[in-house]
C-alpha cells in the first residue's frame, strides 16, 4: 500500500484487526493436557498462544520466518552525535549483502530469511534541529516501502535497522511521545564519549523545542523527528498486524520506530513481543511505558535485529514444546 496522506495513514492505524482469541484458547487447552504440571513452561506456554492468537491457527507455525533490516542516513549527524560518520551506513549494507554482519550469522542460525532495503542512502534527512527530519512524502513513502515489505504468508517476522546516528531520532521520538528531555531518554549509542553525549542531549532538546507545536500527533513526531528506517519500521510493524504476522521487536530503535502505533490505538502493538531490552539507555524505560516485558536481557546494543534474531531460537522452543509434547493421555502417564 502507498499511503497518501497522513489521514490515511492514520485510519490505517486506527483500524487493526484483533487477534483470535479461539486459536490462542486452543493452545491453553491442550497445554494443560501436556505431560507437565500446568503452566510449568511459563512464558514459553503464553509464547505458543501468542503465536496462536496473531496467526489466526490453532496450531501456530514457524514455516517462514523474515528478518528485514532498514537501513537511513541521519541529518542531525551534523551535530556530532554519534562515533562514526555516515558513510559507514552504506558500508555496513555491503557488509550485510557479503554475509559478514552478526545480523548473517544470527538468522541463518535462527532459520530466518534476511533481506535487507536500504532507503535514499545519499540523501539524509534533514537536520531536525533546524528543520524536519522528513516533509510528509519523505514521510508516507518510508513508510509505505516498509508497509509494502511484508509479505502476508510469513509466521513470523523481525525488523532489524541500520543507520549511523538513528540513537539520536529513536531518543528524540521517545521523548516526543512519552515526555522528557535528551538526558532522559539518550545513551552513548555507538560509543561516543562524553562531549558527544551532551552534543547529543542538546540535539534532541533542539529538536523538542522546535516541533514542540506538533508533539501532541504521534506521527508528526515520527515525521519531523524520526528517520526513513525508523519509518519503514513503523510502517512494516502496520503491515503486520493487518496481515496477521507476529512480530518481535528488536532494540532500542525499532521499539521507538513502532511505539507511534501504541500511541495512536491502545493495541497497537499487541501483536508484538519484545525480544530484548538492550544497553542503550532508554530501552528499558520505553518498554515499561510500552507495558512490554523483554524476554531477553543480554547486555545487547548492536541492532540489526540482532536480539530480535536470537527470540527467534525462544519462540522455536515453545512452539516445539506445544506441538510435539506427548498428553498425558498419549504418553501414559497418570494426570493429577
Amino acid at each position: 500500500m502507498a499511503f497518501k496522506s497522513s489521514n490515511e495513514l492514520r485510519a490505517a492505524c486506527l483500524d487493526l484487526p484483533a487477534g483470535s482469541d479461539a486459536a490462542a484458547d486452543a493452545v491453553a487447552r491442550r497445554q494443560d493436557t501436556l505431560t507437565k504440571p500446568r503452566g510449568s513452561l511459563g512464558k514459553l506456554e503464553s509464547i505458543a498462544a501468542w503465536l496462536a492468537r496473531w496467526q489466526g491457527r490453532d496450531m501456530p507455525r514457524l514455516d517462514k520466518v523474515k528478518v528485514i533490516v532498514f537501513a537511513g542516513n541521519h541529518g542531525v549527524t551534523a551535530q556530532g552525535v554519534s562515533a562514526y560518520p555516515s558513510e559507514v551506513t552504506v558500508q555496513m549494507v555491503a557488509n550485510f549483502a557479503g554475509g559478514g554482519a552478526a545480523i548473517n550469522q544470527l538468522a541463518r542460525l535462527a532459520g530466518a530469511e534476511l533481506s535487507v532495503i536500504p532507503l535514499d542512502l545519499n540523501h539524509p534527512t534533514g537536520d531536525f534541529t533546524q528543520d524536519v527530519a522528513m516533509n510528509e512524502a519523505e514521510f508516507l513513502a518510508a513508510v509505505s516501502t516498509g508497509y509494502e515489505a511484508v509479505d502476508e504468508d510469513l509466521d513470523l517476522i523481525c525488523f532489524g535497522e541500520m543507520g549511523i546516528g538513528n540513537t539520536t531520532p529513536a531518543a528524540a521520538i521517545a521523548a516526543g511521545l512519552f515526555g522528557g528531555t535528551g538526558r532522559q531518554w539518550a545513551g552513548r549509542g555507538t560509543g561516543v564519549d562524553d562531549s558527544g553525549l551532551a552534543r547529543k542531549f542538546a540535539a534532541i532538546d533542539a529538536g523538542l523545542a522546535r516541533h514542540a507545536a506538533t508533539l501532541a500527533d504521534p506521527l508528526a513526531v515520527a515525521a519531523k523527528l524520526g528517520g526513513r528506517e525508523l519509518a519503514a519500521i513503523l510502517g512494516a510493524t502496520l503491515a503486520a498486524r493487518h496481515r496477521n504476522v507476529p512480530v518481535l521487536l528488536d532494540g532500542f530503535v525499532v521499539t521507538a520506530a513502532a511505539a507511534p502505533l501504541a500511541k495512536l490505538h491502545p493495541e497497537g502493538l499487541a501483536h508484538t513481543l519484545s525480544a530484548h531490552v538492550s544497553a542503550e539507555a532508554g530501552h528499558r524505560q520505553l518498554l515499561e511505558a510500552l507495558q512490554l516485558a523483554p524476554l531477553l536481557d543480554m547486555g545487547m546494543r548492536l541492532g540489526e535485529g540482532s536480539g530480535a534474531c536470537l527470540a527467534i531460537n525462544i519462540v522455536r522452543s515453545a512452539l516445539e514444546c506445544h506441538a510435539r509434547m506427548a498428553s498425558f493421555a498419549e504418553a501414559g502417564v497418570t494426570d493429577k
